[in-house]
């Protein structure tokens, strides 16, 4: 897969995710408990892992892949 993501943002009620295709593509924050009852400070320090492959939150232990979100097949 040669989409990543290259910018994660939130609202009140979704996580938002830039891709390198140029869409963006949102999740409900329900589908992701540690991610809706983190703070917002929490949310903010993600990074990026495998180039963009996935989002990686440290302090929450939270992991999200590019994959799926879009519903494909994890690598």
């Amino acid at each position: 897969m040669d989409t990543c993501a290259t910018n994660v943002y939130f609202d009140a009620e979704r996580l938002h995710v830039h891709l390198s295709d140029g869409r963006e593509i949102s999740a409900p924050l329900s589908w992701f408990p540690r991610l809706q009852h983190a703070t917002n400070e929490q949310r903010q320090q993600w990074e990026l892992i495998g180039q963009g492959r996935g989002i990686h939150w440290e302090a929450i232990d939270e992991d999200i892949s590019v994959a799926g979100l879009l519903g494909l097949p994890h690598d």
